[in-house]
């Protein structure tokens, strides 16, 4: 059974984009790769040509996956959103009890995440344990290093 994710406009319009990339610029190039590696001879020791029909595997299965990602994805208002609570694609604003430090993230899909721009998938254990908190409520979660308390400062869209 195929996993059904939630994104933005912003974000399944990346995700098409990439797959018009791949099937588009990567598939073609990738072919004319093979075809001038075959060209140059014997293919049971053409390094080139192995190196190439095994990017063309991997190129395959990267646009299966995404294909599905695409078929399955759903498009989510933000606007309905309820900003009662956090849901994906909130913005919180989370204070680490123990040190006081201050984070800002936006919850997303896991094709979404890039923790370099605040942007922390739902499925991970920060934001598991930050779904469907309020307002002023401590999060106790569970990461690999131990427990860690995050009050919510502020949440939006």
């Amino acid at each position: 059974m195929s996993k059904i994710s939630y994104y933005s406009v912003e974000g399944m319009k990346k995700l098409k984009d990439e797959l018009e990339h791949l099937e588009h610029v990567e598939r073609p190039r990738v072919s004319n790769d093979i075809a001038e590696a075959r060209d140059k001879g014997d293919l049971s020791e053409n390094a080139e040509y192995h190196a190439a029909k095994e990017e063309q595997s991997h190129l395959e299965l990267k646009i299966a996956k995404l294909k599905e990602v695409v078929s399955n994805a759903r498009i989510i208002d933000e606007s309905l959103l309820d900003t009662s609570k956090i849901l994906i694609h909130s913005i919180v604003k989370i204070k680490n009890t123990a040190n006081n430090m201050e984070f800002t993230y936006t919850l997303v899909a896991d094709s979404e995440t890039n923790i370099k721009e605040g942007k922390l998938s739902v499925n991970s254990p920060i934001g598991k344990g930050l779904l469907g908190k309020k307002l002023g409520d401590v999060a106790e979660i569970q990461v690999p290093s131990g427990v860690m308390n995050f009050e919510i400062i502020d949440i939006s869209r």
